[in-house]
């Protein structure tokens, strides 16, 4: 399983985003819906790593969370609300929110319970995720506008009539958010993940 637990950024000198980020949320398939689980922090629950990736790259390119991942078996059944879910998939996740925080992407993954045989797995996915978010966090609002329209499944052509703008002006905006590393980076990451499930 994988628990998600965000926490926002400089929370006390602005405006509390926890409702319209849960709110923008809903239509994920999580097994788990994000909730608040105290002041400004949100949790969820997922097995799936394609629309993990996909939840953590959303997050990161709001700029204003902090994102930890854990990974690891949670206690079954989960119960119903989000909040009230137990085990080491949530501690572990606990432990890489306040990594997150200090770190230059601000996104963390640790594993539980610690296993020696998958560490070096574990630092691997923690590194592409690392990766992942400083592509994310350098590109521009029309980078960001350009790689959602291409992730909305239009082609590149679509797009920039979408936009009004050409072929080349919208290939050059792709290139420029490295569109094309940023897809590397989410196949790589998937792939570890799966690796790393128990």
């Amino acid at each position: 399983m994988f628990v998600l637990t965000v926490d926002q950024r400089g929370s006390r000198r602005d405006v509390d985003r926890v409702g319209d980020i849960i709110d923008d949320m809903v239509d994920r398939r999580l097994l788990r819906p994000f909730e608040r689980t105290a002041g400004d922090e949100i949790q969820a629950v997922t097995d799936d790593p394609a629309l993990l990736v996909l939840v953590a790259l959303e997050l990161i390119r709001r700029e204003h969370w902090s994102v930890g991942i854990g990974i690891g078996p949670v206690e079954q059944p989960l119960p119903r609300q989000t909040r009230a879910g137990r085990g080491p998939a949530f501690e572990a996740a606990r432990i890489a929110v306040e990594r997150a925080k200090r770190a230059p992407a601000r996104i963390a993954v640790e594993q539980a319970p610690a296993d020696s045989s998958r560490d070096e797995l574990a630092a691997d996915v923690d590194a592409a995720f690392t990766l992942l978010g400083t592509i994310v966090t350098r590109q521009t609002k029309d980078g960001r506008e350009a790689i959602a329209l291409m992730d909305s499944g239009l082609t590149q052509v679509s797009a920039a009539a979408h936009l009004g703008i050409t072929k080349q002006a919208m290939s050059k905006r792709l290139l420029t958010a490295g569109w094309h590393a940023e897809l590397a980076g989410r196949r790589l990451a998937e792939r570890l993940l799966v690796r790393l499930q128990p």
